[in-house]
């Protein structure tokens, strides 16, 4: 039987319930709500952080929202896509600490639930869009270059690791 639930005049089930707790909790910058809705084995992957599991995607979401300026959030369009499969539209708005430029990034979550929790979590959006907002002309003329790709990426990856290392 499937567990419904009452939000903003629509019926949600359970498993949508645990995808607005999560991103109510994003709104908040609550990065202990937000992994208490994840499975201990979650799969986490994005344009930045690539594939991420456990831990650290628990420390990721902890650091970006230890570490969000001016920021603001809002999500909509949670969709059943049958087996347990949703997705769901949000957009962040924030200031980007490195260059205190302004970032505006729309996202598609695509999440699998299971037993309730969130255990597969992906967000697609443009790391070259992103990279024009956040980085500025470097970004724009170069987002869409491999090397450039690459070293977003490993910037993100190495300051999520000195992140754990101080934090746990």
């Amino acid at each position: 039987m499937l567990n419904l639930i009452k939000l903003n005049g629509l019926l949600m089930n359970g498993e949508q319930n645990i995808i607005q707790q999560f991103f109510n909790a994003f709104k908040k910058l609550d990065a202990t709500t937000m992994n208490a809705c994840y499975t201990n084995n979650i799969a986490f992957n994005d344009p930045m952080f690539d594939l991420l599991r456990g831990d650290e995607v628990r420390a990721m979401w902890q650091m970006l929202c230890a570490n969000a300026s001016n920021f603001s959030l809002e999500y909509d369009s949670i969709k059943d896509e049958g087996d347990g499969y949703y997705t769901c539209n949000w957009t962040a708005q924030y200031t980007f600490s490195k260059t205190g430029r302004r970032v505006i990034n729309k996202c598609k979550a695509y999440m699998k639930i299971e037993n309730g929790l969130i255990a597969e979590h992906s967000d697609a959006w443009s790391l070259h869009k992103w990279s024009e907002q956040a980085i500025g002309l470097p970004g724009k003329l170069l987002g869409w270059a491999g090397f450039f790709r690459r070293r977003i990426k490993n910037n993100a990856r190495k300051n999520l690791l000195h992140f754990m290392q101080q934090n746990h």
